[in-house]
């Protein structure tokens, strides 16, 4: 009696309940209708709790009529867990109890529960029957309990159900929901007569899943079939139709809904207003919006998510305040539809003012609207806010973690986020595809190698290679990471493909200069059967650059004329710039005219083809025209007049035009700034861009080392190189070439040997071009041996490495060595070029190998090499030099073109060294047509006349040169230190 009077006030002093417990001897028929009395009147949970005692003190759970009434007004009270731990008393529950039990449990969502009592009331030995296996089935699909289900699917053919409609119905539900589509289809196959809500069950999953098309496909037999889609189907059917673009039938079953009155059912109009907003028809959407007379709160999240989705941001929010207006108290599924709208629009304000509203209506803690917030922050540059919202979440899901990852991604903080995708793994939350796909690219800035291969074998591990926007990101990662190679041995392991594919591979092609490579891949991407979009012609435009492949590039701009391409601007700068560089100005000028709109590309794309052709002139008139035309210069338009400024009061005014428009403090304008001064030998203005240049800036040091190379000023260049390795900065392959090129000047081989210790330490000696600069290095300034050895080291030569060394040879005049090395050249399979020739034959010269130079000169045909006028100019000295002067001026009159100046002057030396004077007459007048007023070639005939004695001639010489004021150019002595006139010999 204490017992009673402990758990309830309202029913301790219920005669009821004192006469329950007074004759707890009497038949359970007599007691049965007071406890039904006395049930009648709880109202609450707490009332109903001594009641569950009491069924068992008093033996009144064998009542089954009793206890299926108790049960229900549990249920109707919200005491689900009185009513479970009543039914866990009873050893043996009747099937009618179980079912209730389960039919309670499923209409409040309770499925974990569910199961529970079906395995219990199993293992009691409570049978299960049609009534029951459909609850629990449709527990297991909710629950996503694949295996749990498919148990249940055993038990249902054992017991015989396996016939009935309606379990039949469930299980296909159950496989749809839980993606088994190839299950659910079989099922569905074995039902003699399917009705609708089973098809519409095969149609949901098949949409669920992505299978679009297969969804059609189903809803289409239904329609052979003559079953009228009901509401659930058109709701159902209605997002795949957008999803595949079909708007004409989107729009038919629009009309469809509207005789049975469907539409008057809000459950049907959110499908298809997202629809409307799916074709790109707001108007659309909104009269159909504006034509339900009473809208719930899921028919406003679709006008705003319509809003949202076509970048309308200040229509989203105005939708939102009208839907507060009315009093209407929004939900997370508002909040995540309005706050992507502050992201299109670019406000903080509006994104705070949306976070305010959404603590106001206590949405603050709901996952979705978390990471919603969460991704708006980062959107908008605010990643502090973001990590903020972030760190406090006791549990994360992983499209909160990849929200994060992805913000840091969006503002280049590329090792912040890889920390986030540590922290995702250790908290032991798996990544998905987007997760990688965010982690990739931030590999691919840092260009960390070895992360984004451990990413790839993760991928592989789980098995996400099948995602192709995963294997799209891989391949962009191995582009970015200079790892062609890799690129393409990804590419032929992709099962499927798609277009980003083919223009990710041919944009890594061009961007690492593997021309015919990319070339290769846009007929192969043609072959396969894919379209060219806009990016894919883009892309392989620039790869057109000769003009060999003018017919190529003239196919393209076919093609955008044939598919309506042409149209756009960016792809009209690109052929443009392909025109130019084929060589064809005039195309491209007139591509330029033709076009409707021109932006500031389009301007310097022309322009950028006159420079290259150094039509000078053009460019200005160019500029001209541009200025006229009211388009502003940006900075690269500067860059291309800078070097065709003439004098330097026009470079002034460029640096003028970039100092008022603001742009002076681009890195690239600065340095093209240096060498416009450069070229004036304006040195102290150099200095003054570099020192208003960002110091930490490596190709700004790079530009100012290169002028003073330029300029002969060496050891300046060699002491700003000690000055940027103080300031902590690390040297590129640039900086590094452009301070062996100081060393060759200062010919010191103190230094050189300093700079190859540094070189090879740092590990620069690895870029083949480095190496070969080295070479040079190390043989101009006497180390030849040095030079020999690293020669030896190289793990590959290229035609660059043997001609260095070659030259080497010949500058230490070992002949025979640099021919030995040519050789071997040719042994080795490096095929040599004009320069290899230049290199021997002036080895040859040096050394006066007659009968050697004549070979590898006439050795040159059997290459394909034509003689130019340096290989010419070689053996004419090599010939000279040994005394051969017939010969040698037997080439040069037998030259296809016009000899030029020092190839005479070198023959009219050797005239005079070997006394043959009526050769130097001939030369020397071959010396005055060609070049009138030059001086030297009439001092040198002085001193043939000279060095043979005849003073008369040579006077001869001295008076005409008088005549026509010819000064010969004083020289210099080393040892005097000023200039002399050697009265006799010139």
């Amino acid at each position: 009696m204490s017992f009673f009077l402990r758990h309830s006030n309202t029913l301790s002093s219920s005669p009821l309940i004192l006469s329950l417990v007074r004759h707890k001897h009497s038949s359970i028929n007599s007691r049965t209708p007071r406890f039904l009395r006395l049930l009648n009147l709880c109202k609450t949970c707490e009332d109903s709790r001594p009641l569950t005692s009491l069924l068992i003190v008093q033996g009144l759970v064998k009542d089954v009529f009793l206890v299926e009434e108790f049960v229900r007004s549990c249920f109707h009270l919200g005491s689900s867990h009185l009513a479970l731990s009543l039914f866990q008393q009873i050893q043996r529950p009747s099937l009618g109890l179980q079912n209730l039990v389960i039919r309670y449990l499923s209409n409040h969502g309770l499925y974990h529960e569910l199961l529970h009592v079906y395995l219990h009331s199993g293992a009691s030995g409570c049978p299960s029957d049609d009534f029951t296996f459909p609850f629990v089935i449709k527990a297991c699909a909710a629950l996503a309990a694949i295996r749990t289900g498919k148990e249940v699917h055993g038990v249902v053919i054992r017991t015989g159900f396996e016939q009935n409609l309606v379990i039949q119905t469930a299980l296909v539900d159950f496989y749809a929901k839980t993606g088994c589509m190839g299950m659910a289809r079989q099922l569905i196959d074995r039902i003699p007569q399917p009705d609708l809500v089973a098809w519409n069950a095969l149609i949901a999953g098949y949409s669920s899943n992505g299978l679009n098309w297969e969804a059609f496909d189903v809803f289409e037999e239904i329609l052979v079939m003559d079953l009228k889609p009901n509401l659930s189907t058109l709701a159902t059917v209605i997002p795949v139709c957008t999803r595949l673009g079909c708007m004409h039938t989107g729009k038919s079953l629009h009309c469809f809904a509207i005789k049975p009155g469907y539409l008057s059912n809000n459950f049907l109009v959110p499908a298809l207003i997202s629809m409307y907003a799916g074709d790109e028809d707001l108007c659309g959407a909104r009269n159909l919006f504006d034509s339900v007379p009473e809208k719930n709160v899921v028919v406003w999240n679709a006008m705003i998510s319509a809003y949202t989705q076509m970048q309308r941001a200040i229509s989203a929010f105005k939708m939102f305040r009208c839907m507060l207006r009315v009093d209407l108290q929004p939900n997370f599924v508002t909040f995540v539809s309005v706050i992507p709208s502050c992201e299109n629009s670019s406000s903080l304000s509006f994104g705070e003012s949306l976070h305010a509203c959404v603590i106001k209506h206590g949405s603050e803690n709901q996952l979705p609207v978390l990471t919603a917030l969460v991704s708006m922050y980062a959107k908008l540059g605010d990643t502090d806010s973001s990590r903020y919202l972030f760190e406090p979440m006791p549990s994360k899901n992983l499209l909160l973690w990849n929200s994060m990852i992805s913000g840091y991604v969006y503002n280049g903080l590329w090792n912040l986020s890889l920390g986030v995708f540590r922290e995702m793994q250790f908290s032991g939350s798996v990544p998905d595809a987007v997760s990688i796909v965010s982690v990739l690219s931030a590999c691919s800035k840092l260009e960390a190698d070895l992360v984004g291969k451990s990413v790839h074998a993760f991928s592989i591990r789980k098995g996400f290679l099948s995602n192709l926007n995963l294997s799209n990101a891989l391949l962009a990662f191995y582009s970015d990471c200079h790892r062609l190679s890799d690129s393409i041995t990804l590419l032929r392991e992709m099962p499927t493909k798609n277009s980003i594919t083919w223009n990710t591979l041919i944009s890594c092609c061009v961007h690492h200069c593997e021309m015919e490579k990319a070339v290769a891949f846009y007929y192969q991407m043609q072959k396969e059967g894919f379209q060219l979009d806009l990016v894919t012609l883009i892309s392989i435009l620039p790869s057109l650059s000769e003009k060999k492949s003018l017919g190529q590039g003239m196919a393209i701009h076919c093609y955008t004329i044939k598919y309506g391409f042409s149209s756009d601007i960016s792809l009209a700068n690109s052929l443009i710039s392909m025109y130019c560089n084929c060589g064809n100005l005039d195309a491209g000028r007139l591509l330029f005219k033709v076009m409707p709109t021109r932006s500031v590309v389009s301007w310097n794309a022309l322009m950028t083809g006159f420079r290259n052709h150094n039509l000078q002139n053009e460019v200005w008139v160019l500029f001209g025209e541009m200025i006229k035309d009211d388009e502003r210069p940006n900075y690269v338009t500067l860059l291309n007049l800078l070097p065709a400024c003439r004098t330097q009061s026009q470079g002034k005014s460029i640096h003028a035009v970039a100092f008022r428009t603001g742009i002076v403090q681009e890195t690239p304008l600065l340095t093209s700034l240096m060498f416009m001064y450069a070229r004036f030998e304006n040195i102290n203005s150099c200095l003054l861009q570099f020192q208003t240049g960002n110091m930490k800036d490596i190709s700004l040091w790079n530009a100012f080392l290169s002028v003073q190379i330029q300029t002969k000023n060496s050891e300046i260049a060699v002491s700003f190189f000690h000055g940027l390795l103080r300031m902590g900065l690390e040297p590129d392959n640039v900086t590094v070439l452009s301070l062996v090129s100081a060393c060759v000047q200062l010919n010191s081989l103190n230094l050189a040997d300093c700079v190859t210790a540094y070189i090879i330490r740092k590990g620069f000696d690895k870029d083949l071009v480095i190496s070969n600069a080295l070479i040079n290095m190390l043989a101009t300034c006497g180390n030849i041996l040095s030079a020999r050895k690293l020669f030896e080291g190289l793990v590959e030569k290229d035609s660059v490495s043997w001609n260095v060394m070659i030259n080497g040879y010949g500058l230490h005049g070992d002949g025979e060595g640099a021919l030995d090395l040519f050789l071997q050249m040719k042994l080795s399979g490096v095929k040599p070029n004009g320069i290899t020739y230049s290199s021997i034959l002036s080895a040859c010269s040096h050394c006066g190998l007659v009968e050697q130079g004549r070979l590898v000169f006439n050795s040159m045909a059997e290459h394909g090499i034509s003689p130019e006028i340096e290989h010419y100019a070689c053996m004419v000295d090599l010939l000279g030099r040994t005394g051969n002067l017939t010969e040698a001026y037997g080439i040069v009159r037998a030259l296809p073109f016009k000899p030029s100046t020092s190839m005479l002057e070198s023959l009219l030396g050797a005239c005079r060294i070997h006394e043959d004077v009526e050769l130097g007459e001939r030369i020397g007048r071959m010396l005055s047509e060609s070049d009138p007023e030059n001086s030297r070639s009439h001092v040198m005939l002085y001193n043939v006349y000279a060095a043979a004695g005849r003073w008369g001639d040579a006077e001869r010489v001295r008076s005409e040169m008088e005549e026509r004021q010819l000064r010969k150019v004083p020289g210099f002595s080393l040892v005097m230190g000023n200039g002399f006139n050697d009265k006799e010999v010139y």
